[in-house]
């Protein structure tokens, strides 16, 4: 369990990874088990042998409660890992960044705390910020857009 989270939480993000997760796959699914600490989801769908004429074999997939991902002439800034994201360095302290300004590759641009360790996001791109997807102090999943830039050398 992640600290500061109870496990009704950590079990709604491995839901929403299992959702991401069988969406993401090519075929059908049968079993998914996700673990996080002590709390593990596991799903099995029990699909008949011989499906009746006219009738899909495949499980009825669940939309998933996931931010759409930025548009297509847009970069992502990613969370490193599951946590707490923040935009400043400490609290009180002024945002790593603001929507306009210009993001070089490295440079950090946010915080995620998990497990009371403090994760550098840094940008892998150069671009400049569109938008800011997450709010400070907001929970986050593992790779979930957070900074939405523009390509370098684009103009909005």
């Amino acid at each position: 369990m992640t600290a500061g989270q109870g496990p009704d939480a950590v079990l709604d993000g491995l839901r929403r990874h299992a959702r991401r997760l069988v969406a993401e796959l090519a075929g059908p699914v049968r079993r998914v088990r996700l673990r996080s600490g002590e709390t593990v989801l596991e799903v099995e769908w029990h699909v008949p042998a011989q499906a009746a004429p006219g009738t899909a074999a495949e499980p009825e997939r669940v939309p998933a409660a996931v931010p759409p991902p930025p548009e297509p002439d847009r970069l992502a800034v990613r969370a490193p890992v599951v946590g707490t994201f923040y935009r400043a360095p400490e609290p009180g302290a002024p945002p790593f960044l603001a929507v306009g300004d210009l993001v070089r590759p490295g440079q950090v641009v946010g915080i995620v705390e998990a497990m009371k360790l403090m994760n550098e996001v840094t940008a892998d791109q150069a671009g400049r910020v569109v938008e800011v997807l997450v709010d400070d102090g907001q929970p986050v999943e593992y790779d979930q857009p957070l900074i939405a830039l523009e390509p370098a050398g684009q103009r909005g």
